[in-house]
Formats: C-alpha cells, sequence, structure tokens
C-alpha cells in the first residue's frame, strides 16, 4: 500500500526530535498558561516559574492535573491567556450538568487546529478531488466547524449539511457525488436503515468513506457500518477541551489512533493512584495541549480509558497510537455490585446478524436490587405467529451479555424504528435509579 502523508517530515520524525520538539513546546505552552489567572499561582506553587524551569519532558509530573470540574470554576475566562480582543472563536460545551467549559481560538491556534485536521483527513487516503458531506452538528460543538476548516484545507468540497433530514441528506450525495462524509455512528447506522425507504439504492451514491466519532463505538459496529453502506469508515478521536477533532485519528492501515504528539503530550495513568501506567495497560488518558497558545490546557484528565499500542505502525508514522477507547470512568455502570460499560453491551449484540442497528440500555431500581434490560431493534421477519425463533434470539443474546457481564440481564426485541434515534451523540443508557441509593 502507497501511504499519504499530509507532512512526512513531522509525522515520521523520529521519536527523539519529536520528543525535544515537545520540550520546546511545553515551554512555550508553559509560559502561556502563566498568564493564566487559572495557572499562575498552580504553576508557581509546582516550581514552575518560568520556561527556564522546564528542562525535560520529565518535568511535565510538577505540573498539577486540569480537570473539567476546574473548568467550569474558571468559567468565564479563568483559562484566557491572550487579550480577549486577540480571540476570533470560542466553542463550548453545552453545560447541561453545570457551567460550559470554553475554549478561545487566536487566528494561529485556528490555523494550527485545522491543520491537524487536515493531516487526519489527508491520511486516511483523501484528496482534494473528494466532496466532502458533514453530518454533523455545527454551532458551538468542536465538531462541525472543526472538521469543516480541515477539509476546506485539505481542498475538498465541502457541504456543511449539519444532521437530520435524511432524504436531504441522500439528496445531497447523489447530486454532487459526495465521497465522504462525517457523521456519529448511530447516525450512520440509521441513514443506512432509511435508505430504500427514501427512495435510493447503492448506485445512487458515490460514498467511498466515512469518518465516524463524537461517541464510542465497538469494532463490531464499525464493520456492521462498513458492510451496509460498503465503504471504509475511520475512527476519530476528538474532545472539546483539545480542541476538538484532529487529536487522534486512524491511517490507511485503520489499526489504532495516531496521536499527533507535536501537538499534544500524551499520558495514560491508573484513575485511582494518578501514576503511569505500563505500556499497553489500560487507563485514563491526559492529556497536553501544544498546538493552542490561548487557552492552555495542561494535563487535563479526558476520562477516557485506552491503552498505548506497543509496536510501531505499517504505515511509517511515529506517533504512538491509541486503542479503541474502552469507556469513561464516568459512564461506568454499577450494577448490584458489578462494573460494566456500555461499549461491553454493544460489543454483543452488534456481533449477532439478527439485531438491528438501534438499541437502549435501560437501568431500573426494584426493591433493593438493580435491574438491567437491554432493548434492541431486530428485522420485521422475526415478528411472526410463530414465537420460537423471537424466543430463541433472546435467550442467545442474554446468555452472551450474561458470559461476557456476568449479569443476567432481561432482553427486549422491538421492531425497527420502535426505539428512539438521536439526531447528534446516541443516548444508549437510560438509569432511572434514584441518585441517593
Amino acid at each position: 500500500m502507497t501511504y499519504q502523508y499530509w507532512d512526512e517530515a513531522v509525522e515520521t520524525m523520529p521519536r527523539e526530535e519529536l520528543c525535544s520538539l515537545q520540550v520546546k513546546r511545553l515551554k512555550e505552552i508553559a509560559t502561556a498558561a502563566l498568564r493564566t489567572s487559572f495557572y499562575r499561582n498552580r504553576l508557581s506553587d509546582a516550581g514552575i516559574r518560568s520556561a527556564d524551569d522546564i528542562k525535560s519532558l520529565d518535568d511535565l509530573r510538577r505540573f498539577p492535573f486540569t480537570t473539567k470540574y476546574d473548568l467550569r470554576d474558571a468559567f468565564p475566562f479563568g483559562f484566557l491567556s491572550v487579550p480577549q480582543e486577540e480571540i476570533i472563536r470560542l466553542h463550548a460545551s453545552s453545560g447541561t450538568t453545570g457551567a460550559p467549559t470554553t475554549i478561545y481560538l487566536n487566528a494561529a491556534d485556528l490555523d494550527r487546529w485545522s491543520t491537524f485536521v487536515a493531516r487526519c483527513i489527508y491520511g486516511t487516503g483523501c484528496t482534494k478531488a473528494d466532496v466532502f458531506q458533514n453530518m454533523i452538528t455545527y454551532g458551538l460543538f468542536t465538531g462541525g466547524l472543526g472538521f469543516q476548516s480541515g477539509a476546506e484545507k485539505v481542498g475538498m468540497m465541502t457541504i456543511p449539511s449539519g444532521p437530520g433530514n435524511v432524504g436531504r441528506q441522500f439528496r445531497l450525495m447523489r447530486d454532487f457525488g459526495t465521497t465522504i462524509v462525517h457523521a456519529t455512528p448511530s447516525f450512520l447506522l440509521h441513514v443506512q436503515s432509511k435508505m430504500e425507504e427514501e427512495g435510493f439504492t447503492r448506485k445512487d451514491i458515490k460514498l467511498k468513506r466515512a469518518f465516524a466519532g463524537a461517541e464510542p463505538y465497538s469494532e463490531d459496529t464499525r464493520k456492521r457500518i462498513e458492510a451496509l453502506l460498503q465503504i471504509d469508515v475511520f475512527n476519530s478521536y476528538g474532545i472539546s477541551e483539545m480542541n476538538g477533532p484532529g487529536v487522534a485519528f486512524e491511517c490507511q492501515c485503520k489499526n489504532g489512533l495516531h496521536i499527533w504528539e507535536d501537538g499534544y503530550i500524551v499520558e495514560i495513568v491508573n484513575p485511582e493512584t494518578l501514576e503511569p501506567v505500563p505500556d499497553g495497560e489500560l487507563g485514563e488518558l491526559v492529556l497536553t495541549c501544544l498546538c493552542r497558545e490561548s487557552s492552555p490546557i495542561l494535563r487535563y484528565r479526558t476520562r477516557d480509558l485506552t491503552s498505548f499500542y506497543t509496536e510501531p505502525c505499517e504505515c511509517g508514522r511515529t506517533h504512538r497510537r491509541l486503542h479503541r477507547f474502552a469507556g469513561r470512568t464516568d459512564d461506568m455502570l454499577i450494577i448490584n455490585g458489578v462494573n460494566l460499560f456500555p461499549s461491553q453491551i454493544e460489543e454483543v449484540i452488534m456481533g449477532i446478524p439478527e439485531v438491528g442497528n438501534n438499541y437502549l440500555i435501560v437501568v431500573e431500581k426494584e426493591g433493593l436490587l438493580d435491574r438491567l434490560t437491554v432493548k434492541t431493534e431486530v428485522g420485521p421477519a422475526i415478528f411472526m405467529d410463530d414465537s420460537r425463533p423471537l424466543n430463541a434470539l433472546k435467550e442467545r443474546i442474554r446468555k452472551k451479555l450474561q458470559a461476557l457481564i456476568t449479569i443476567n440481564p432481561r432482553v427486549e426485541l422491538h421492531e425497527r424504528g420502535a426505539l428512539p434515534v438521536q439526531e447528534g451523540k446516541a443516548k444508549r443508557v437510560q438509569d432511572s435509579r434514584p441518585k441517593n441509593l
């Protein structure tokens, strides 16, 4: 295979040179952080009063961790390191569980961000000859405008369609020859399920690739999307506190997410002890942003659980790779004392051919015990006068789930379209247990 590089010199830079570049940029970002009201005293207390106090990457461990709660407590301008008149864009989270987390970008920050996204897009084999349709939310959410600016830098014709309105999505694909789409995996599955209903066939569209992100999904879900739409699906990782998309991406090998270490210092720590874990061991991803001077964020605890690949990638890139994310420390469910992640349930049900593209995990309290119910859609052929195939499928799903998560769940099968579909990030868990129990 011939591999594409946006900037081959940087993407294949020897590790020693890459580490030296990180130290240089860490000094620059620490200087910016010392100008913020949030970090000024924190870094000083840690013995970091100027860039001269940073000698190597080992000094990063002297820096304090930063959390989402810190970003909310310092809202709105506690992380701003430049005069406000230099800012040309801000992005923010929804703030549904508190004050929103906000990042600021000046012109240089925005150019660096779009370059990282362009590097991701180009590294999957795309060129300026492609047509890019962005089926993700625009606005304060980073995913829409982040991918838009990266695709424009590559030189592709871009269609900012946003989410929803499946019929219009297909018409845009057909009329303008869309070859690349960006969407949540759940929306890609929803689009495929509506193709025939909207009067389109696979021959009507020229789609070749999809970039899927913004919500966790299993390898079986990726394979299902690829088979149903006959395309290549590339896993994307971004987090709004680190700009958004462009943090890490799969290359043409589709074997792990290259995390761009000229823009981010990567740590994986034990979420309990906050000590580094051995390479290859699961832990919490911690990121230091080296590519945004307007609102620097140091040692940010993402809550995302992953691990490093220990072997190099065939593509020749030297930037380290992350395994598919196992979940988040804050989305783990504890059911009757057993810890499990929604991704474990998805892994089981998406591996069963008869199961549809939509599912819902329901957790309730029954007396003193927790009750787990997994609701999933199946094809219409199984709903017939003879209930034996239906019952057999339910039992097969239940046994597979119990074998993996050690919990005996209820399983409900529903006809296609019976479960709710979200246009943005899918809400797969409905936990109605009292919060004080």
